[in-house]
């Protein structure tokens, strides 16, 4: 269950990438670098926050 969502988790990531990446023609400029370590980091809250909200909802269905 855990794998699972994690790997949903990172298509949802790998998405929100590629949608800031944008689909403009920029002929060949080059790609603008980027702070990825933040990225990778604001991203890893999210997953992390988005496992504790399923175990706190999954311990709260066992509950009942």
């Amino acid at each position: 269950m855990r794998a699972g969502r994690a790997a949903a988790a990172l298509a949802v990531a790998a998405l929100f990438l590629t949608a800031c990446g944008g689909s403009g023609d920029t002929g060949n400029a080059p790609a603008s670098p980027g702070p990825v370590s933040t990225d990778v980091a604001h991203l890893q809250k999210l997953v992390d926050d988005a496992e504790s909200a399923a175990r706190s909802a999954e311990s709260a269905m066992a509950d009942d």
